[in-house]
């Protein structure tokens, strides 16, 4: 007996969850959850499902991890924020903030194989048993399970983290950050060194802004225009190195690396993010 009409909009949440967790795009969510439905209508069987949402959720995995595949066999990179329309863009932000989704974890789920990426969403995420994700992948319970071990180890094991003398004082970097985050030009000049420097690549600013600024006030009264890129940035350790990653809808667009010196901010490095840059969880 098919899936009903009742049982699968009743399902559809889940799935799309499910989906966006292991693509990455709510736009490719909506096509695989479309395509377990058009699945769901021509599959026959002599008895009923005796649980449809379990049903479902493994068919959305398999057609995540075609995708999934298919992606790895084009020799696809992660897309980067910049190359994706920004209505897509608009629709995975929607959903990190709706569901609370770990915008690190999305960035960093990207890095994963398809394998890795299918048994850590569906065990770790949404607590289903091995024995169904091994019928999932084609394979056993043990190769299952060392998919997912795999997974999280990639997923939480930071990289070496650099001498203790070379690191930011993290406790001043994240009141900036607060502070940038809501705009208080107040407390970021009480943060900002009088004599601090920021410099962007010119591609993340405005034509004819200055790449480089100089001075507490004139950090502080310019970090104010980009409030809306702060507010979608997560700590993580890219290319060895302990940064902030704006990343919209969990999607890479800019590091910004804070240095400070004698409690204050020293220096803002802001650089486009690059389809071959390593990450990792962040530094303890």
């Amino acid at each position: 007996m098919a899936i009903t009409v009742e049982e699968f909009e009743t399902a559809r949440p889940h799935l799309l969850s499910v989906a966006h967790r292991m693509l990455g795009s709510a736009h490719d969510a909506q096509d695989a959850v479309q395509t377990t439905w058009l699945r769901a209508m021509t599959a026959r069987s002599p008895v009923s499902i005796e649980n449809p949402s379990a049903w479902l959720t493994t068919v959305t995995a398999r057609v995540c991890l075609d995708e999934l595949r298919a992606r790895r066999r084009r020799n696809e990179a992660p897309l980067l924020a910049d190359a994706i329309p920004a209505m897509e863009l608009g629709a995975d932000e929607a959903i990190l903030r709706t569901e609370k989704v770990s915008r690190a974890l999305m960035v960093l789920l990207s890095r994963l194989t398809p394998p890795q990426r299918v048994a850590y969403v569906l065990h770790d995420l949404f607590s289903v048993p091995f024995d169904r994700i091994a019928h999932v992948l084609g394979g056993t319970v043990p190769s299952a399970k060392k998919h997912a071990s795999r997974a999280r180890q990639r997923l939480h094991r930071p990289q070496h983290a650099p001498e203790r003398n070379s690191r930011p004082d993290q406790q001043i970097v994240e009141a900036f950050l607060a502070a940038a985050r809501t705009g208080d030009t107040r407390r970021m000049t009480e943060l900002l060194a009088p004599d601090s420097v920021r410099d962007a690549d010119a591609a993340l600013l405005p034509r004819g802004a200055r790449t480089t600024v100089i001075g507490a006030a004139g950090i502080a009264n310019e970090t104010v225009h980009f409030r809306d890129r702060i507010q979608s940035a997560c700590r993580l350790t890219v290319n060895n190195k302990s940064v902030y990653l704006i990343a919209p809808g969990g999607h890479p667009l800019a590091t910004i690396e804070i240095s400070t010196a004698e409690g204050k901010v020293a220096r803002i490095a802001v650089r486009v993010a690059q389809a071959d840059d390593q990450f990792a969880p962040a530094l303890p």
